[in-house]
């Protein structure tokens, strides 16, 4: 039995003794509630659709709006990972923007004269920063339209009303709300709502695609736990999480997963696989766990094989892991010679694997935690961070 189904089957006190009520179910759970939120987005489909036609996304090409895909933390990186899909499918400019750096530079985003669409993201909808973003945008930019994606139907985005219709709410199922302090369930269900917009003119055929990595994240839960426990029984002190593309959106959750499951005990960072070379590289070293979220494109996947087994040959890291889908034989001899080498048994797009692949980096984070005796439910001691960044003094 895989780790993960251990744990799962202690009782429920012993889960919650040891901080382990919610954080390993709302991982497992995963692959079986992306089919509902994509049930969730097939009864919105009309709404949805005619929200865009208003919204000129799917307009004249030359007075489409630029879109802001818009959260704090987690939530930004549910924008990260989408913005490239986003993009191609809807044939505009779309960037992930922080809400963050929205709260204190609002002016700067917005162009006058230009039509905007912001889809902002949020597990609680309670955030501090987010609601009053959303407040700031609907009070000084009236113009703007707006798709809220939210896990929480009670929390003060879902209920903030625009007198100018220029609001969408996409609330998802209460069981991705995720209850434990790290999002899994959350990030991954928003980020398949988002794939889903990508494709709602034609949802259907979205469908093969979501099966696809329904069943790919199936098979790779428990091999991933598996190896996930080996190599946090082995030990280091660093972690690096590579990617390209959708799937450098996936490399910067993963780092915050493990950086926020270990209260900071263990270092983490991210980056583009060409971008590591450019300083980032320095700070790898016999410590250091390497992980490649490695693309499924041939010309991609040759700079990155380039890297790792530059990484390799130069002796900096303590151990290489690399998650990779169907590649050519090629790659894959290369692959095995270079890193610990899961397969992905899938085949799609890379735009689309972010809920699958962050599954390593969620599993990386949670038996990290348990190494170091935390409580991956709570494992800020201190207090230093919360389940909801809610106490921020607006100004």
């Amino acid at each position: 039995m895989d780790p993960l189904s251990t744990i799962l089957r202690l009782s429920s006190a012993e889960r919650e003794s040891k901080g382990l009520a919610h954080t390993p179910q709302e991982i497992f759970q995963q692959p079986d509630t992306w089919w509902r939120t994509y049930e969730k987005l097939s009864q919105l489909q009309p709404e949805l659709e005619s929200f865009l036609k208003r919204a000129g996304v799917h307009g004249d090409r030359h007075q489409r709006p630029s879109v802001l895909l818009v959260g704090a933390g987690t939530s930004d990186y549910v924008g990260k990972s989408l913005a490239t899909l986003l993009r191609r499918s809807w044939q505009l400019d779309v960037c992930a923007v922080p809400s963050t750096d929205l709260l204190t530079c609002l002016d700067d985003y917005v162009v006058a004269g230009k039509s905007h669409v912001w889809v902002s993201f949020s597990r609680s909808g309670d955030s501090s920063e987010g609601v009053a973003v959303l407040q700031a945008a609907l009070s000084r930019y009236p113009e703007i339209h707006h798709i809220i994606v939210c896990c929480n139907g009670e929390g003060r985005m879902a209920h903030i009303v625009s007198e100018h219709g220029n609001i969408c709410r996409v609330i998802l199922g209460d069981e991705v709300n995720d209850r434990g302090l790290a999002m899994t369930s959350s990030f991954s269900n928003m980020v398949v709502a988002g794939q889903c917009l990508a494709n709602l003119e034609n949802l259907k055929t979205y469908g093969p695609t979501l099966e696809a990595i329904v069943v790919a994240a199936r098979k790779f839960l428990p091999a991933a736990a598996q190896l996930a426990e080996q190599v946090v029984a082995e030990g280091f002190s660093k972690v690096c999480f590579l990617g390209t593309g959708a799937l450098q959106g996936v490399a910067v959750e993963s780092a915050l997963k493990v950086l926020e499951l270990t209260a900071g005990r263990i270092v983490t960072f991210s980056e583009s696989f060409l971008g590591v070379r450019h300083g980032p590289l320095s700070a790898i070293d016999d410590e250091t766990l390497v992980v490649g979220f490695v693309s499924g494109d041939a010309r991609r996947i040759s700079y990155e094989l380039d890297l790792l087994e530059e990484i390799r040959n130069k002796k900096l890291a303590k151990t290489i892991v690399v998650i990779a889908p169907v590649v050519k034989p090629e790659h894959q001899e290369r692959l095995a010679k270079i890193s610990i080498l899961l397969p992905l048994e899938i085949s799609v797009a890379d735009v689309y694997r972010p809920p699958v692949d962050v599954v390593m980096g969620q599993l990386i984070g949670l038996f990290s935690s348990i190494k170091l005796g935390l409580r991956p439910d709570s494992p800020s001691p201190s207090g230093a961070i919360s389940r909801v960044v809610s106490k921020v003094r607006i100004y």
